[in-house]
Formats: structure tokens, C-alpha cells, sequence
């Protein structure tokens, strides 16, 4: 039977720990962002043999799965000398798996830039920098918007994996409380509600976000 009781006492520890699964996803999803631009870049590189390369592992990372890269960064780096915060290592891992994912969302971006684009650049003698950070790039992440923070709501939603390498982030809180407690229902539930309401808002940010730069 439902608590409200338990479930009002339980609720300022689940909301200060909500701060750790939300920090981690920013934090994942800058370095997925960043990584996945370059990915991106690599995988349409003019040499055949490095655009497979990055082609080779970005596939690699993408049909491997996130637990196992996590359990790979927090179990084996350590035998090699990296030591790391799991908290490091678990935003690490998220970045790093979501990147491979974001870099064919830029790569299809890129490849939606109209060939005039390119050749107005050469026309106006613009450097290589300059053709992709004034041309390019602008015309290229505008319309993938709403797929990037698609993205951004599926990594929020996969930070509970995170509690496998010991982050105590919402998730594992909540077990934690119902170990304790032997009252999982209301630990668990208020943190499903809290993952959809972070995951519903975040979508109606997106969803402004893509209205203000692509329907002005």
C-alpha cells in the first residue's frame, strides 16, 4: 500500500541527489557533442582509409553496449594505471557512447548543406576555418536540433546505468531507500515521475529551441 507519509519524508533526499544524474548527463552530453563533431569530420575524411577507420569504430561503439563500455572503464583502466572518480568515468562512458550516435546526426546535417553553400565559400576565398565555422556548420546543426536533444532525453533516461559502477546518482538512491526500508514502491515511483517530468519539460525545450532558429 502507498505511503504518502514515507513518500513526503523520502523526497528531499531524491531531490538532492537528482542534481548528480542531471549533472552527469550535461557533462556526457558536452563531451558527445564535442566528440561527436569530430568523429563526424574523421568519418568524412578524403582519405579512404582513415574515413573507414572512424567508420570501424564508430560502429564498434555503437553495437556494443553502454554497461559493457562502463564496466570496460571502470573495471579494466585501473589495471593501466587511469584512475578515475566512477562519477568521471561514468559521464566518460556516456560521452563517449552517445557521441558515435551524434556524429551520424551531424554527418547527415552536413550532408543537407546545399552544394551552393560549399561553392559560395570557395568563391569568397574563405579558409577551410572560415567556410565551416561561418557557412557549414550554421546551415548543418540548425535543422538536426530536434535530433540532438532527442538524444539529449534518451542519455538523461540511461543515467540510472551509471549506479552499476557505483555513482549514486537517483536511481541507485532510491534502491538504497528501499533496501533500507523494505518500501520500494514509493522510492521507485517517485522517481519515475521525476525522470518524465525532467524528460517531458526537456522536450518542450528542445521543440522552442528548434522553433526559434529554424521557423523564424
Amino acid at each position: 500500500m502507498w505511503n504518502w507519509d514515507f513518500a513526503i519524508s523520502i523526497m528531499p533526499e531524491l531531490l538532492q541527489v537528482i542534481w548528480i544524474t542531471i549533472t552527469a548527463t550535461i557533462f556526457g552530453f558536452f563531451i558527445a557533442a564535442i566528440l561527436g563533431l569530430f568523429l563526424a569530420f574523421g568519418r568524412r575524411s578524403k582519405r579512404k582509409w582513415l574515413g573507414n577507420i572512424f567508420a570501424a569504430v564508430i560502429e564498434f561503439v555503437r553495437s556494443t553496449p553502454l554497461l559493457i563500455q562502463l564496466y570496460f572503464l571502470y573495471f579494466v583502466l585501473p589495471l593501466y594505471g587511469i584512475k578515475l572518480s566512477a562519477f568521471t568515468l561514468g559521464v566518460l562512458g556516456l560521452g563517449i557512447h552517445y557521441s558515435t550516435y551524434l556524429s551520424e546526426v551531424y554527418r547527415a546535417g552536413i550532408d543537407g548543406v546545399p552544394r551552393g553553400q560549399w561553392e559560395a565559400a570557395i568563391a569568397l576565398n574563405f579558409t577551410n576555418a572560415q567556410k565551416w565555422r561561418r557557412i557549414i556548420l550554421p546551415q548543418a546543426i540548425r535543422p538536426v536540433i530536434p535530433v540532438l536533444g532527442n538524444y539529449l532525453i534518451v542519455m538523461f533516461k540511461e543515467t540510472p546505468l551509471l549506479s552499476t559502477i557505483s555513482v549514486v546518482e537517483l536511481m541507485q538512491t532510491a534502491k538504497l531507500i528501499g533496501s533500507e526500508s523494505f518500501r520500494y514502491l514509493e522510492a521507485f515511483t517517485i522517481v519515475g515521475l521525476l525522470f518524465f517530468m525532467l524528460s517531458y519539460l526537456s522536450s518542450f525545450f528542445v521543440r522552442w529551441l528548434d522553433l526559434r532558429l529554424n521557423h523564424k
